[in-house]
């Protein structure tokens, strides 16, 4: 089996140490690699090879693995759905230090750092970033290809649309059943942001309470 960690910047190398814990704990015999579009030089990336797209698919390994260690969403969704048609599978990349309660679904693709929680009874959409010390609790319901910087705190009733992203420190204030409390597709919640009301698609949101940031 080959995996790619797709991008080796500082998430990427951040995530190559969860992959290889993952790997030795489950006994798969594999050979992970970083994947760049157009890798800057040749060689190796804190211990890892780095090959380009092209070598990644021409190399002999049969049952080639992916997910995708960048920050932009929208890449991400590029990415994935350009490896998916060539072949590859996602696979998804969790901490030793990950705690998963009971009914949760979640996509396939995801990425949970150390210290990263999901309680109970929440449904996670494909190739979300879940980063160092970040939980989703109860009844939440996250789209695809959000991303949780880290320490992110989004509790109870809460519905995160495709393509968010929630910014180091957030608290997002609990919902309801009948009335959970909504971050629209595309918005972005500030670092250190406290939300305690809906968020709007695609607009950005600061401050506490968090109120939409106007630009001039």
């Amino acid at each position: 089996m080959l995996i790619g960690i797709i991008g080796c910047g500082g998430f990427g190398r951040e995530v190559m140490p969860i992959l290889r814990e993952m790997l030795e704990r489950t006994q798969v015999y594999a050979t992970p690699v970083f994947v760049e579009t157009a890798p800057a030089s040749s060689g190796a990336v804190n211990g890892s090879p780095v090959l380009s797209e092209e070598e990644f698919f021409r190399a002999g390994d049969k049952d080639k693995r992916f997910n995708i260690a960048i920050a932009d969403s929208r890449v991400r969704e590029d990415i994935a759905r350009r490896f998916i048609e060539a072949g590859a599978r996602p696979i998804a990349v969790h901490s030793l230090q990950t705690t998963v309660y009971d009914a949760n679904k979640i996509g396939e693709g995801s990425i949970i750092c150390a210290g990263g929680v999901v309680t109970s009874n929440a449904t996670i959409g494909r190739f979300f970033h879940c980063n160092i010390q970040s939980y989703v609790a109860h009844d939440c319901d996250i789209g695809e290809f959000v991303t949780f910087a880290p320490r992110v705190a989004c509790n109870g009733n809460v519905v995160i649309e495709d393509h968010a992203y929630i910014g180091t420190g957030a608290v997002i204030k609990q919902g309801t059943k009948k009335r959970p409390l909504r971050i629209g597709r595309g918005a972005i919640v500030g670092m250190g942001a406290v939300v305690t009301k809906d968020v709007p698609a695609e607009e950005t949101w600061v401050g506490n309470p968090a109120r939409r940031l106007e630009r001039r």
